[in-house]
């Protein structure tokens, strides 16, 4: 009895996630928040990001990797050049429990090379949620940065049309 009492409280605990309503953040500033890279380094935001442009892509469930991918992709084929940070933002208890678990799953699946540009956020993880909303967490929030302000803010999964409007922002003509 006191294993099916245990599992129970290990359940409700994994499904203890607070649900935020989607918003748009554009103009205001980027709330502090830190997290460490897969390689290892610590990072506080927006200070460590400095006065460049940044474009960083939350993800806020594991299947959100889908839509950080297409976003990657169409940035690299128009030839964008920017700093581009992926941010796994994960709320709740049990998951700051499992960090070096899920850090190292996502390492056995991205490239070495890349593990300097993707900045796991447990502690904040609630923080960047209330921030933009999560609702829909499938789709990446896309967040273009310029001195700590949201300049772009996107949430509804990728689209051609909304890349160009992003692109535009990152050079503007």
């Amino acid at each position: 009895m006191k294993f099916i009492s245990t599992i129970f409280i290990f359940l409700f605990l994994l499904s203890c996630s607070t649900t935020y309503k989607n918003k748009n953040p554009s103009g205001e500033k980027l709330p502090s928040f830190s997290g460490e890279s897969l390689s290892g380094q610590k990072f506080v935001f927006p200070k460590d990001l400095g006065k460049n442009m940044t474009l960083m892509l939350f993800g806020y469930k594991q299947e959100t990797q889908f839509d950080i991918d297409r976003w990657l992709i169409g940035l690299d084929m128009k030839n964008v050049d920017i700093t581009v940070i992926e941010v796994p933002t994960i709320q709740g208890f049990i998951p700051r429990l499992l960090k070096d678990k899920i850090d190292s799953g996502m390492r056995r699946g991205i490239p070495s090379e890349l593990w300097s540009s993707v900045i796991t956020v447990y502690n904040d993880g609630e923080t960047i949620q209330k921030f933009t909303g999560n609702e829909n967490p499938n789709n990446a929030r896309v967040l273009l940065i310029k001195e700590a302000k949201v300049k772009f803010f996107y949430d509804r999964g990728f689209s051609v049309s909304t890349l160009n409007e992003l692109i535009s922002e990152i050079n503007p003509k």
